[in-house]
């Protein structure tokens, strides 16, 4: 049983950026590398549809934060009423059975 590679983004971008450049047929490539063809073809792809990402403006990524931060808020205010209501509900249990509920 063969035991599957594994390739570093480095050498992903590295490989996918020459198949875009054409200086090379995508044959040669997979030959100097010992790559699949159809690998070779789906990071280059993934490199041609990500590479917006690399551009995206700083405000969108501000709002993309802004927003994480906003539900992270969220998240510990409602943990917080949580823990509060748990406590109450403990108290409440406690003096119930102490008049003979």
């Amino acid at each position: 049983m063969t035991k599957r590679r594994t390739f570093s983004a480095q050498f992903k971008a590295q490989v996918a950026l020459e198949a875009l450049r054409d200086d090379k047929k995508q044959a040669v490539l997979c030959r100097e590398y010992d790559l699949a063809a159809d690998l070779v073809s789906r990071w280059r792809q993934q490199l041609i549809e990500r590479a917006p990402e690399l551009f995206a403006t700083h405000a969108s990524r501000s709002a993309e934060q802004a927003r994480i931060a906003e539900l992270e808020q969220l998240v510990g205010q409602l943990t917080f009423e949580l823990a509060a209501v748990k406590k109450l509900s403990t108290l409440l249990n406690s003096h119930s059975t102490r008049n003979g509920r």
